[in-house]
């Protein structure tokens, strides 16, 4: 094989029914380390591009978490943000827990929802802070909690830790009602622990796993998404973010398996505008 990069065709050749069967013949079955390392030698390295992009739907509007978490990011901003996730009718606006209260009062009673990040962006707090932190975003107005793995952890193949930090905070959110999205920082793991991450998300009973912060040098990508969806399964959400600028971008996300974006450039996307997805009307971006 070249070593050239992949393109969405070729990714779409390249799938065998042996993957698949493979996958799927071992998905409940992925609960240690080595189960999980034999998926990914026995083909998990290649995997389904999982829709198809026929049937991605046309409000775009719906999958969008409208972002701005730049640590520069002003209280305009943030009711900009707002203002427009309301016009547009966002999935929600994603914001630093310092403007979860600010954001879930100007958001009451359009049907946008408040999530905000936890352990963000470096994942490295511990399962503790990570779950207090939660608790007072959840108090302050958050109905959705996007949380860091312990990146560090997982590529020290402490997969326990992980698992323990992951439950933590899904149990102070479940307890609430709120969706917890785990974010498995993509661009620093290997396929392996990608598979590892996704399957040990889904072993604590998080809604979501999500691909990136966008503050590490990377963000989601199709091969990325199809991997981790193949992993999760069909009832599991999957959420791209990072790098998501242009409708094409998150036509061909849905069309792999995602079920949510992450995305400063939200408006762009939805409007076509011809800014094309670089940045919101606050300048931020994602």
């Amino acid at each position: 094989m070249s070593d050239q990069p992949l393109d969405r065709e070729l990714l779409i050749d390249l799938i065998t029914k042996e993957v698949l069967s493979t996958i799927a013949s071992q998905a409940d079955r992925c609960d240690t380390p080595e189960a999980l390392r034999q998926v990914v030698v026995n083909g998990a390295d290649r995997v389904a591009f999982h829709g198809d992009a026929s049937q991605v739907p046309v409000d775009l509007a719906q999958y969008i978490d409208h972002t701005a978490l730049k640590p520069d990011t002003t209280a305009d901003d943030i009711d900009r943000l707002c203002d427009e996730a309301g016009r547009f009718g966002f999935a929600s606006v994603c914001v630093n827990p310092t403007w979860v209260k600010r954001s879930a009062a100007h958001l009451r009673g359009t049907g946008v929802k408040v999530c905000t990040v936890i352990g963000f962006p470096l994942g490295a707090n511990t399962a503790e802070i990570k779950a207090m932190e939660a608790r007072r975003a959840i108090r302050d107005g958050a109905r959705e909690v996007d949380m860091v793995i312990n990146v560090g952890a997982l590529r020290s193949g402490d997969h326990e830790t992980v698992l323990t930090d992951i439950e933590k905070v899904v149990d102070s959110a479940h307890e609430a009602g709120v969706i917890v999205k785990v974010i498995l920082e993509t661009s620093l793991l290997t396929d392996e622990e990608k598979v590892i991450a996704s399957s040990l998300a889904k072993r604590a009973k998080a809604d979501f796993v999500k691909t990136s912060t966008g503050f590490s040098g990377g963000g989601a990508t199709v091969y990325d998404v199809a991997l981790m969806r193949e992993t999760v399964g069909p009832d599991m959400g999957v959420k791209a973010s990072g790098g998501v600028r242009t409708k094409s971008d998150v036509e061909d996300m849905i069309a792999a398996g995602a079920t949510r974006i992450g995305a400063s450039a939200g408006v762009q996307i939805v409007s076509g505008d011809a800014n094309d997805g670089k940045g919101d009307s606050s300048g931020n971006r994602y």
